[in-house]
């Protein structure tokens, strides 16, 4: 028989129920412990306003914690006909006190009562990303450091361009993640209200402290208004598919450079055999498997936003069951993400570096731009310096003098590595906290 908060009595059709429930209940395992922790704090409240007496808080909240205890031990499941964990908790205090049980749900829905649990989920799933991403920032700061003074081409149009360096490299792509992090926080901004208390999306005749629950489960602020809290499933989960997708790009582009950089045709770096991978026929090949499948990853990240902004762009106000399927979405986006910002630095643990690139002729017209600016500094109008470096090229007659002189920040010469990990600090620090 199954058990749904909302049952009247009448047994819903198995294949309708097959259908709307899906794979929610397996879903919904990620937000067990998070539910118990939304009730927590609810029942203390319906106890200072009086929807519950003392005594009775004192048998929930043990239970409540009892039901905690084992989700964290992996004890905990959602039983075959139960509709989801909301169910489940109830059911499994109704079962444990009797009708004291059924107290808990006084003054909710529902619907505020996910959205509490996806609040409070989404709020532990950025803070985990922050800190994924913080790791490979702090790797590619010590790369860049410890790489500063190796030279390696730049490109532009894939066509040799001018000078560049490891240090630039590494450390373009750890200032990148911090235009990242700003997302990510904004998201997380964004997730961390208070939605409990707005019940179906048009509040309570119980005069529900919001204020309490909000302090008691550490939200910034509430959602002010009932119905704006109900709005924002959706907004909420847009705001997070955004900062994840926008990890996703950096994370992708740095996986295609990988990629290339490898190429033989390159060799600019290699790794380790053990982290390469062969094929089965050609026993010299080394493939860059690993960077391969984050790239695809990542760019299927990068669809989070479009694919969440096309479920819910034409829905109406209040709570619809569409809603559901953002789950689907974008739990397991969450964990894809972290598992590819956590293998990107694994990888990058092992890196090799090729030193002396530039030696190679091929790269002498990198040094062109060089040899106008000397010709400038020497009083030579830019115009002019640039037509005689050309005709050099054009007529075979140029030689490179392979220096470098940029010292401005930002520059293979000062390549402001401090400044950038002082940049990240004070982006980063409100979501390790």
């Amino acid at each position: 028989m199954a058990k749904q908060l909302w049952n009247k009595g009448l047994e819903p059709d198995q294949m309708i129920e097959k259908y709307t429930v899906g794979n929610d209940r397996n879903l919904d395992l990620r937000l067990a412990r998070y539910d118990v922790q939304g009730s927590i704090a609810h029942i203390g409240m319906l106890c200072s306003i009086g929807l519950i007496t003392d005594e009775e808080y004192k048998i929930l909240l043990p239970a409540l914690e009892e039901i905690a205890a084992e989700i964290e031990a992996g004890r905990f499941t959602i039983e075959d006909g139960v509709e989801d964990v909301h169910s489940q908790v109830e059911l499994m205090l109704t079962e444990r006190l009797g009708d004291v049980g059924k107290k808990i749900h006084s003054g909710r829905s529902r619907n505020d009562q996910v959205l509490v649990d996806l609040k409070l989920f989404f709020r532990d799933e950025l803070r985990h990303i922050a800190a994924a991403v913080n790791q490979l920032f702090e790797r590619l700061l010590k790369l860049a450091r410890t790489h500063k003074d190796v030279l390696m081409p730049g490109y532009t149009h894939l066509q040799v361009a001018m000078p560049s360096s490891f240090g630039l490299w590494f450390g373009a792509y750890a200032e990148s993640f911090i235009d990242d992090i700003e997302l990510l926080s904004a998201a997380f901004n964004i997730t961390n209200q208070n939605p409990l208390g707005s019940a179906a999306g048009y509040g309570s005749s119980f005069p529900l402290d919001r204020l309490m629950t909000t302090r008691a489960l550490g939200f910034a602020r509430p959602h002010y208004n009932v119905v704006a809290a109900q709005m924002s499933r959706g907004k909420t989960e847009r705001a997070v598919a955004s900062a994840i997708a926008a990890i996703a790009s950096t994370l992708g582009h740095m996986a295609m450079d990988m990629c290339m950089w490898m190429c033989p045709n390159y060799g600019f770096i290699s790794f380790p055999d053990e982290l390469t991978t062969g094929s089965s026929i050609m026993p010299h090949k080394k493939n860059p498997d690993v960077w391969e499948i984050m790239r695809g990853k990542c760019n299927r990240l990068q669809s989070l936003p479009n694919e969440l902004t096309i479920l819910t762009a034409n829905l109406p106000l209040g709570y619809n069951r569409d809603l559901q399927l953002m789950k689907d979405i974008l739990f397991p986006a969450t964990t894809e993400i972290i598992e590819s910002l956590e293998m990107a630095d694994f990888m990058l643990q092992h890196i090799r570096v090729k030193k002396d690139i530039l030696e190679d002729s091929r790269y002498d017209y990198i040094f062109t731009v060089e040899e106008v600016n000397r010709l400038v500094s020497q009083g030579v109008p830019f115009r002019d310096a640039y037509r005689k470096v050309g005709a050099e090229v054009q007529d075979g007659t140029y030689r490179p003098v392979r220096e470098v002189h940029h010292t401005h920040l930002g520059s293979i010469g000062n390549p402001a590595i401090d400044e950038i990990a002082a940049k990240m600090k004070p982006v980063i620090a409100p979501l390790l906290g």
